[in-house]
């Protein structure tokens, strides 16, 4: 495998200008360091914070059984997530590859290991995922236009189409421009939240605690159970899901040593704290039995607090799910262009625009494979047989941290944790797993069962060196008319690089 063809037309001279910050130390075209410490935080807190507190933070409390123990357990599942943060901010920055805990497992458990981390993404977890966020967002728009019923089919997947189009563009166009929809958007999610928090202080100032106050805090509603008290604790760790994302762009990152770990210690207290806030703001307006019954409670409650400007809400809902979608392009395209940068997926979604400095190929892939999505009914089966799957892999990661240490105890750690933290989260990670494993075995095992569907595909594609020279020729021709028939269409003085270590 070689380079990519540098000249057509004007390539040439699109080689010549790139800008030398956009150009790693051995001259090829690399990502450009455009991630500063505020946009850092953006993505991490913007892809945690979708549209699930606004809509239905209620998985937690209806297996908690009581608000009290609701609280807590936001309060100890945003302590685990901060811990898992932390370890990832080791790993990020002793590994410092775009790709996140792909690359990582990669790098210490090996190529097999890695590429199922890598097709279980590709499949399912994020196509499914961007899928779901851009229809949220397109119901959320199209809902006041049909008061009396439901928006129809069509429209909401048209709509989806569109966001995701959009942002594909945004997104090709320019890593700045995307980054400052990411900020942007934050904020607003933020303003929103906070907004929530401060109606309920206000709430609280007026007396309005009766479910805060300890007596009725840990009133049950239903007999407190173990094994849903466990569930409640998974459904607040799949809420905090995203936090590490950010690992995903760390050679987008400017002074990655300093920034990865100060954004993660910035962005999970600051959510856990909007979290935790948010949903005592909900109880001082709504009883437990009424939170449990609505099916968007940002809005039951601005309907019952802001009066005339209730409309703020479903507002803040699209706007949250619209940043989510563009956080999740961001960073999802990364990692497929890191897999492709290591022989794991086709090539092209290794090559990066010599001006733009953007992998474009990875995020139309991306955008393509979400698009697909929207076609079919059965993505939110396939969420919930991968959830197990993508929660196990934090945990694999977690546990490779601690087998670097023993492999290669000497290696430059610009940060290095105690080891006492990744044993507490990985002590977490088993019981929340084992748990899943006992509930929900039938869902856990068809998890497994399509993520192991990528062992031939890895030893076909990638394991088999001595592969027909056809086929090999075949595909590196189809990779060249690839970048030539997209640069006709993009631009007539495109060109790609292709950033990839052969193999």
């Amino acid at each position: 495998m070689t380079d990519g063809p540098r000249q057509r037309g004007n390539a040439s001279a699109d080689w010549d200008t790139a800008s030398e910050s956009s150009k790693d130390g051995s001259g090829r075209v690399a990502l450009k360091k455009e991630i500063g410490l505020v946009s850092a935080c953006g993505i991490i807190v913007g892809n945690i914070i979708g549209s699930g507190i606004f809509v239905s933070p209620k998985g937690v409390l209806e297996n908690a059984s009581s608000v009290g123990l609701a609280l807590i357990v936001w309060i100890i599942t945003g302590v685990i997530t901060a811990i898992g943060a932390l370890c990832y901010a080791e790993l990020g920055v002793t590994i410092p590859k775009s790709g996140g805990d792909y690359s990582y497992v990669k790098d210490i458990f090996g190529g097999l290991a890695g590429f199922l981390r890598l097709w279980i993404a590709v499949l399912v977890i994020y196509p499914t995922n961007q899928a779901v966020i851009a229809l949220t967002f397109s119901n959320y728009v199209l809902q006041p236009l049909f008061p009396t019923c439901f928006p129809p089919e069509s429209g909401l997947r048209l709509l989806a189409a569109l966001c995701l189009l959009l942002l594909t563009w945004v997104n090709c166009s320019s890593v700045r421009w995307a980054t400052h929809v990411q900020d942007v958007f934050t904020t607003g999610k933020l303003l929103a939240l906070g907004l929530i928090i401060i109606m309920g202080f206000v709430q609280i100032c007026k007396g309005q605690y009766y479910w805060l106050e300890p007596v009725h805090a840990f009133e049950t509603f239903q007999p407190y159970d173990i094994g849903q008290i466990a569930l409640s604790f998974l459904q607040g760790s799949f809420a905090y899901g995203g936090w590490n994302f950010l690992n995903y762009v760390t050679e987008e990152l400017v002074d990655p040593y300093r920034n990865l770990p100060r954004a993660i210690f910035i962005s999970i207290p600051l959510v856990t704290f909007v979290y935790v806030f948010a949903n005592i703001a909900y109880v001082t307006a709504m009883s437990p039995q009424e939170l449990l019954a609505s099916n968007a409670v940002a809005v039951t409650f601005g309907e019952k607090l802001l009066g005339v400007m209730s409309w703020v809400m479903p507002i803040s809902v699209a706007l949250s799910t619209f940043g989510g979608v563009n956080g999740s392009l961001f960073t999802s395209s990364r990692l497929f262009f890191a897999g492709a940068r290591e022989g794991h997926l086709p090539r092209l979604l290794a090559m990066i625009h010599v001006k733009r400095c953007t992998p474009i190929p990875a995020l139309l892939f991306t955008c393509i494979s979400t698009l697909l999505m929207l076609c079919t009914s059965d993505m939110y089966t396939l969420i919930n047989y991968v959830g197990f799957i993508n929660y196990l892999f934090y945990g694999v990661t977690v546990a490779g941290q601690i087998v670097l240490r023993i492999k290669q105890p000497d290696m430059h750690r610009p940060i290095k944790v105690s080891l006492m933290w990744p044993v507490i989260y990985l002590l977490f990670w088993a019981f929340l797993l084992i748990f899943s494993l006992y509930s929900e075995p039938v869902v856990c095992g068809l998890g497994m069962a399509i993520m192991l569907t990528g062992v031939p595909v890895y030893f076909l594609g990638v394991y088999w060196d001595n592969k027909p020279q056809c086929f090999d020729t075949f595909i590196g021709m189809r990779t060249i008319f690839s970048v030539y028939d997209y640069s006709d269409v993009y631009s007539s003085n495109m060109t790609y690089a292709l950033n990839v270590i052969i193999m």
